[in-house]
């Protein structure tokens, strides 16, 4: 694994002094589909002298992610890439379908083995990032921005993590899971217990926090309250022992359980679906902290939420403070195509496909 410290010049405002892990292999052609492979050498052995442009898009309204490390890539992977004439967008741009995000002058056998991986990077950066914004946007359906924590270490390979929660950051989300997630952009993940450390002490919540708090008293204190499927009940019994202190209770109850509150009260589960993390749920554990005075105490959500979902919660004005998202933000749906459209300054691209200019693209240079 080789890094590599992004450092361009230009009048394009970048973040700088990033540092990009990449594969060796990859100067090799070992991730580059072999066609463009045999393109490459044919390209060296007769068509050295032809200048081709290749443009990079793709078809939904997004938020750009994945310029940095691409550049970063094509300076380190292409033959002279000081001499190749670069323009593109920033990460965090918002760009519309077929909107061209980047162009790459230059002999084709320099670059071009290169595509697939810059539509790679492209497609899941901005896949992360545009289902980040979304998730966030909803957040805000109720008028106050709600945080929202990226939770994706369990959904996809680890080694994902930093370019994914570079991704997340991008889409607006600056809570993050793990410290990987927060390598490419300087801070340190948060969270506090999972349902393991419960389990630990036989099921006793307070027990549990007790111990947590010990451990680490200087962080926010925020406990878990699904474990008994019992949140009402857990949440009071934490709050009564540690008062002030407690920051925050967070209910991820699975979407296959109903919370004892409903099982003791049957007579309420009428009209909706009582099962896992509902509005009923959090507006019944709102007034229950309220009513023995701990108004202070925060209310996090968790366990398959998704922008539909928050967007129901936050129509229904439920007393959610943040929510914590997972395996939707990593759903890869937005693909990305590198065409090569001009042929030494003149168009020339497969029927169906054109060169189209961008007067928001930005040269880079590569020093």
């Amino acid at each position: 694994m080789k890094e590599i410290e992004l450092k361009l010049q230009g009048k394009i405002d970048r973040l700088t002094n990033k540092t990009f892990k990449f594969d060796e292999r990859i100067k090799d052609g070992w991730f580059s589909a072999v066609y463009f492979l045999k393109t490459r050498e044919i390209a060296k052995a007769s068509k050295q002298d032809n200048i081709v442009t290749m443009q990079f898009f793709q078809k939904e309204h997004a938020v750009l992610c994945g310029t940095d490390e691409v550049i970063a890539l094509i300076k380190e992977f292409a033959d002279e890439p000081e001499g190749l004439e670069i323009h593109s967008l920033k990460d965090g741009d918002k760009v519309s379908p077929f909107e061209t995000v980047l162009t790459i002058t230059g002999p084709y056998q320099h670059f071009g083995y290169l595509e697939g991986i810059i539509d790679g990077i492209f497609s899941r950066r901005t896949s992360v990032a545009t289902n980040v914004y979304n998730v966030v946007k909803a957040a805000k359906v109720s008028g106050e921005q709600k945080p929202v924590i990226f939770m994706g270490d369990r959904d996809d390979h680890y080694t994902q993590q930093a370019g994914d929660g570079y991704a997340a950051f991008i889409g607006g989300s600056s809570a993050q899971a793990t410290h990987a997630m927060s390598e490419w952009w300087g801070k340190k993940g948060m969270g506090t217990m999972p349902h393991a450390l419960i389990q630990l002490f036989n099921g006793d919540i307070v027990e549990a926090t007790k111990a947590y708090h010990a451990s680490f008293p200087d962080d926010e204190l925020i406990v878990l309250v699904d474990y008994n499927n019992d949140c009402i009940a857990d949440a009071l019994k934490v709050a009564r022992e540690f008062g002030d202190k407690l920051k925050a209770v967070r209910v991820d109850t699975s979407r296959t359980m109903i919370d004892q509150h409903f099982i003791r009260q049957p007579e309420l589960m009428g009209t909706f679906d009582p099962r896992g993390v509902n509005t009923k749920l959090i507006f019944a554990l709102r007034q229950a902290l309220d009513n023995e005075g701990f108004n202070h105490v925060k209310i996090v959500v968790s366990g398959g939420f998704n922008e539909k979902r928050i967007s129901e919660f936050e129509q229904q004005n439920a007393p959610v403070d943040l929510y914590g998202v997972g395996s939707s933000l990593l759903k890869i749906n937005i693909g990305f195509t590198g065409d090569s459209v001009l042929l030494n300054g003149e168009p020339q691209a497969k029927a169906g496909r054109k060169y189209r200019p961008n007067p928001r693209l930005e040269k880079v240079e590569i020093k």
